[in-house]
């Protein structure tokens, strides 16, 4: 793959990034209330270089994620890089003793996260520091306002929020601008395009979408028994859209999907998938997961696939008829 990929600017940071980053939510491993079961190290390592390797500049990661473990995980795959990609990362979910997590946005815990992110990570500078919840709701503007503080001191480069909802984002904006948007957003979980995603390109700011490829539902590698063979602490057994009838409708859907790719010379489901998400003009960039260098191989193509208005309007029709 190309390396002079066409990059979009990133909201207000000054940051320009690839369409495509690498997300590393199921790299952490299982063990904890969101983990997606055993994962091989070595694999996840080798992820993250061939994303590197195929020009993907970015990572988004999470102290969360494996309790510690995928930010440990992200600095072993970057480490020798002659080309290292930006790092992002978050605060506001912790864990205790008993691996049970919890959200804080208090000023001390913000700044013991970014502490041990900057020495998990092996990073003087961390690039985006994201707010990763707006909970508790009643801590935003501690939360926001020690963040703001921690960029003025160059601890981090740039500041951005995860998961807010608009009235979220004015409360921080009137503390300090919001760089950065981190949504939810995908034809599974579409809502973000009603207000978030206007707001967001109203304001400039920056948008990287998690989860656009519906957590693998989009990809077609998902079946009805494949999910009953996902690992007990795999979150996804839980979560309703693995459940009919919603799952024989995101099945569907991934064809569809499919079939549009094998019009763009064979492209896969998941890459159309991006492409969906990375077409809405509010969206600077997607976040993939991958856990091998064989699924990075899977999506690395979105970077540079164009849907036509007939392949929107086919998906289009397909979410009305299918809501």
């Amino acid at each position: 793959m190309e390396r002079n990929l066409a990059l979009r600017d990133f909201g207000r940071t000054g940051f320009t990034i690839t369409p495509i980053g690498l997300g590393t939510w199921a790299i952490g491993g299982g063990g904890w209330a969101f983990g997606w079961g055993p994962q091989d190290d070595e694999r996840s390592v080798e992820a993250i270089r061939r994303a590197c390797e195929l020009g993907v500049d970015w990572i988004d990661t999470a102290p969360v994620y494996g309790l510690g473990h995928a930010e440990e995980v992200v600095r072993k795959g970057v480490a020798g890089l002659d080309r290292r990609p930006r790092i992002f990362t978050k605060v506001g979910f912790r864990w205790g003793a008993d691996r049970r997590t919890v959200n804080s946005l208090k000023a001390d815990s913000i700044r013991e996260e970014v502490k041990a992110s900057r020495k998990r990570l092996g990073v003087d500078t961390i690039d985006l520091v994201q707010v990763h919840w707006p909970q508790p709701e009643s801590d935003i503007e501690e939360g926001w306002r020690t963040l703001a503080e921690l960029k003025d001191q160059g601890v981090v480069r740039h500041i951005g929020v995860s998961n807010f909802n608009v009235a979220q984002m004015e409360r921080a904006a009137a503390i300090a601008p919001v760089e950065t948007l981190q949504p939810e957003y995908s034809l599974v979980h579409p809502d973000a395009e009603q207000e978030i995603l206007p707001y967001a390109r109203t304001h400039r700011i920056g948008v990287i979408a998690y989860g656009p490829m519906g957590y693998g539902l989009l990809t077609g590698a998902i079946t009805a028994e494949r999910v009953a063979r996902m690992p007990s602490d795999d979150w996804r057994r839980r979560d309703d859209e693995f459940k009919e009838p919603r799952l024989s409708r995101h099945i569907a859907l991934a064809r569809l999907l499919a079939d549009i790719g094998k019009q763009h010379g064979g492209r896969s489901s998941a890459e159309v998938a991006l492409a969906w998400v990375l077409a809405n003009p509010a969206v600077t960039g997607a976040i993939a997961g991958g856990r091998s260098a064989e699924q990075v191989d899977g999506f690395a193509g979105a970077m540079s696939l164009r849907l036509t208005p007939e392949d929107l309007e086919r998906v289009q029709t397909f979410r009305a008829e299918h809501p």
